[in-house]
């Protein structure tokens, strides 16, 4: 087998071509082979029906080293995995009695009764290995044939990833097939977009001879991966080319591998010993749930206030109701107050509040639909800011929360900025609104 093997997913399952259910093996089995240095090299869903396994099945064997297939494992008629893929491979299937007793005992513990159909799940290839299945009746297969490897996973994600990480993950870490790190490095950029970092980026690319670079964009951030395919002892190269990519990229760099802006707030506000809270409109507690997403978020996160209509504003964050006739709920003077009002009603070092637009209702001529208001509080002072988005209600709801938290972000490290003219000026500004408030 090559030592970059051919890894190929295949999906099975009506419910993934209907889209009643996402296709979360994808991103979580791609993750997993990312981790040991490896990647996918295609991805195929496709129905339950017998002709269409067969068919794929023996097309993506012939090209794979690694196929691994997910569904269609279970009891009932419409599992019929197993059965083709046997037949396709003049495999026999045997019954195994192991598997047989496992399934009994499962059905036991739950105290329900055992069907006939249950023990189609106690067959497998004869030259098979049953993976274990604590989750589930139906048990994964390994099968190493004509130099390639077959894994056979079962459909449902909370049977399949504890399957993945204890059964199969240390089998082709044995085989040599997967690697104990990444072999590229990932740098996460907000507030640059993907043709202007490229462009950015030239003089580090043009400086190192075989780095290649891939851009993934995302709503308000850039990911771009760093790789030396002919240098297999490549990390340490890598992490040095990562310096120089942060220095060129200044305050736009978030941070080298997979964590997202609101990590590396929490990882920012939980060292320093520092508070947050936030008060929200459009984006409904969107901000709150991704904040305490994150084990450890108690430590900083003090709470947050949906206050969606304008009485919730006036009541619970003490928004003047002059201001909200005046400036309407959508506005940088009632972003700010509600930043404020929030501060001061949590006792929080930092705050940040989102006002805005949704649509397709709502909007006006100077603040159409996708105008958005972020507030901000620190201890240097209040501000707001306005973003225009476009795309759906949840896209825009996104993007604002990218839009705040990447906001906060800077500031947190904007402490040599302090005296910068552009942030006395909205120092100045703040004042005036704030003023108006008392």
């Amino acid at each position: 087998m090559p030592a970059q093997p051919k890894y190929i997913l295949l999906t099975l399952g009506e419910e993934l071509l209907l889209g009643l259910t996402k296709n979360t093996h994808l991103t979580y089995i791609g993750d997993q082979l990312r981790q040991g240095g490896q990647a996918l090299h295609a991805n195929v869903t496709l129905s339950d029906a017998p002709a269409d396994i067969e068919e794929h099945f023996r097309h993506y064997w012939e090209k794979a080293d690694v196929l691994i297939t997910t569904g269609g494992l279970g009891p009932t008629i419409d599992d019929r995995t197993k059965e083709v893929i046997a037949q396709a491979l003049e495999e026999d299937l045997v019954f195994d009695q192991s598997i047989q007793d496992s399934i009994e005992e499962r059905f036991a513990q739950r105290g329900l009764k055992l069907t006939q159909n249950n023990r189609k799940q106690a067959l497998r290839l004869e030259q098979a290995v049953a993976l274990p299945n604590p989750n589930g009746t139906a048990p994964g297969l390994w099968l190493e044939k004509a130099d390639k490897i077959l894994i056979m996973l079962p459909g449902p994600p909370q049977e399949l990833r504890p399957m993945f990480e204890s059964e199969v993950v240390p089998r082709l870490r044995k085989l040599g097939l997967l690697q104990s790190e990444e072999n590229y490095l990932q740098i996460r950029t907000a507030g640059v977009g993907e043709s202007a970092l490229e462009t950015l980026l030239q003089p580090v690319l043009r400086k190192h001879e075989g780095l290649e670079i891939a851009f993934c964009a995302h709503p308000g951030m850039v990911d771009f991966r760093l790789s030396l395919p002919n240098d297999p002892d490549s990390r340490d190269t890598l992490i040095e080319i990562g310096v120089e990519c942060q220095e060129l990229l200044g305050d736009d760099f978030v941070c080298c591998g997979q964590d997202s802006i609101v990590q590396a707030i929490s990882k920012c506000m939980r060292h320093r010993d520092l508070s947050l809270a936030v008060a929200e409109s459009c984006t409904g507690g969107l901000l709150a749930s991704e904040i305490t997403n994150l084990p450890g978020s108690s430590e900083f996160f003090l709470g947050g206030l949906t206050t969606y209509s304008s009485h919730a504003k006036e009541d619970l964050l003490g928004v003047p109701e002059e201001m909200i006739r005046q400036h309407s709920p959508v506005s940088s003077e009632v972003a700010i107050a509600m930043a404020l009002g929030v501060a001061e009603k949590l006792e929080a070092d930092y705050a940040l509040s989102v006002t805005g637009y949704l649509g397709p209702g709502g909007g006006t001529e100077a603040n159409p639909v996708g105008t958005i208001f972020i507030g901000l509080h620190s201890p240097r002072g209040t501000w707001a800011k306005r973003f225009s988005f476009g795309g759906t209600r949840i896209g825009i709801k996104q993007r604002a929360l990218n839009a705040a938290m990447d906001w906060l972000r800077r500031e947190l490290t904007a402490t040599k900025r302090i005296d910068d003219q552009s942030t006395e000026a909205l120092r100045a500004e703040s004042k005036e609104i704030i003023r108006s408030l008392k």
